[in-house]
């Protein structure tokens, strides 16, 4: 088995498009239930908000793509509002109950045939990036450190997603050591208290959830013109539960944690994959007991296992605090 290769294609997907779309909808999970404790299971939704407004906006109405990304954050904006007015009241496990519906109810119109002339339907949109692609400093060639190269367009793409994590990294740093960040934590902790020392609870919990929301839909335009297309399906469950494996993976209510926790879960499936391909090849996996079709479930199946395993012994994540993760029901 060739472990160099295994080992750069790892390091590669760890800094790789993958990476840098789940950073950011992690960030934006972190704010909402990290620092917050709101239980958003429908941050794959503000991520279509995000694709599909600039998908929208430059392939079916001519806007220019600076257009479309305003678009994409004001669609965010809109979708927060929408889902925390009739919510943030109540309980927090109802928050969950209407956006993972939500989320689903927005796929599902996404890939409607009868708005196909909008969204493209199931087959999405394609080629609307172009303006970006424009702007690319870097000439034809692989660009990167060591092992760790990309072609100039991933490279182009990479180097403003990672600059937005960045971005969005020191924003949460400054905002949760500032006065309002010590009030979305005490609302975490106990609501009841906050409210109780004339804070505004709701008015907090819909401005934690607009700028959890405008970061997840950052990660949507990212995934939207990495791959130059966008695809209602991209967009389900899935993508929201692999968001919380990152942030839980790194660790709740810390700045890095959903950075570090992205990046790991990356390479972990990554290197996963590898490993089984390769043992295949060699004969060390029989076909009878695995194919390479099988692959791809087997490695989540592994992945899972192992946090499964750190939940067990260490539930706080690889860089939390086991205090951060107990949340009210209130």
């Amino acid at each position: 088995m060739d472990w160099e290769r295994i080992l750069e294609n790892a390091l590669r997907a760890g800094f790789g498009q993958e990476a840098v779309v789940y950073a950011l909808a992690a960030i934006g999970l972190n704010v909402h239930f990290g620092y917050t404790g709101l239980l958003n299971f429908g941050q794959a939704a503000f991520l279509a908000m995000g694709a599909y407004g600039v998908a929208i906006g430059v392939a079916e109405y001519g806007l220019s793509l600076w257009a479309g990304v305003f678009v994409s954050v004001l669609a965010a904006i809109v979708l927060a509002l929408l889902l925390g007015f009739p919510t943030l009241r109540l309980r927090a496990d109802y928050l969950a109950i209407v956006t993972i519906a939500s989320a689903e109810i927005i796929r599902l119109f996404l890939r409607s045939v009868s708005f196909g002339n909008i969204t493209g339907g199931s087959t999405g949109l394609q080629q609307f990036a172009g303006d970006f692609y424009d702007l690319n400093p870097y000439g034809p060639g692989r660009y990167g450190i060591g092992p760790i190269q990309f072609n100039e367009r991933v490279f182009w793409v990479i180097t403003v997603g990672w600059t937005l994590v960045l971005l969005l990294a020191l924003a949460t740093y400054v905002l949760m050591r500032s006065p309002w960040g010590r009030v979305l934590k005490s609302i975490r902790e106990d609501e009841d208290a906050a409210r109780s020392l004339g804070k505004n609870v709701y008015a907090y919990k819909m401005q934690s959830l607009v700028i959890g929301g405008v970061a997840g839909a950052l990660g949507g335009l990212i995934f939207a013109i990495g791959t130059q297309s966008v695809q209602p399906d991209n967009y389900g469950t899935p993508l929201t539960f692999f968001a919380y494996t990152a942030l839980i993976l790194g660790g709740t209510a810390r700045v890095f944690g959903p950075i570090v926790g992205s990046m790991i879960f990356w390479m972990l499936l990554s290197f996963t994959d590898n490993v089984l391909r390769q043992a295949i090849d060699a004969d060390y996996i029989p076909a009878s007991l695995m194919s390479g079709n099988q692959v791809g479930q087997v490695r989540f199946m592994l992945v899972g296992l192992g946090l499964m395993v750190l939940m067990i012994y260490r539930p706080q994540g690889l860089f939390g605090d086991r205090r951060e993760i107990d949340l009210s029901g209130r």
